[in-house]
């Protein structure tokens, strides 16, 4: 990553951790990703702009493998997905091989307006939901 991309995700990254997620996790309409915390093992809810086909949840990570949630979800899979106000668990999967920039037309207008924007390094995430 070039030294201009690794500077904008810092950015973009203290700006989602310290502002943006503490008061989107309070929305009851936001979508949440939750993942196990790789060291901690505790959970971790992080908001995120994806959107369910069938019995699979689809989201785009902007920075790929340096996201938190993409590293938890290396460590464990198991996930769960809060979409409407109601909970989903799901196995997640990593995939480096789909078109991130097409997935993101068929993900919600603002959220992948702001990936496109903000992100670095975009990676498919696919939750095959079980419930």
């Amino acid at each position: 990553m070039s030294g201009r991309a690794d500077l904008k995700q810092r950015v973009v990254t203290r700006f989602q951790r310290y502002v943006a997620n503490p008061l989107n996790r309070r929305l009851p309409f936001q979508t949440l990703l939750e993942t196990t915390g790789r060291v901690s093992g505790e959970p971790r809810r992080t908001p995120v702009g994806g959107r369910r086909a069938g019995e699979s949840f689809w989201i785009v990570s902007e920075f790929g493998c340096k996201s938190q949630y993409v590293r938890n979800i290396q460590a464990d899979p198991r996930v769960r997905v809060r979409v409407a106000s109601r909970w989903h668990h799901g196995t997640a999967h990593l995939l480096p091989d789909d078109d991130a920039v097409a997935r993101l037309r068929f993900l919600p207008r603002f959220n992948s307006a702001a990936v496109r924007a903000f992100g670095t390094d975009l990676l498919t995430v696919r939750v095959d939901l079980t419930d």
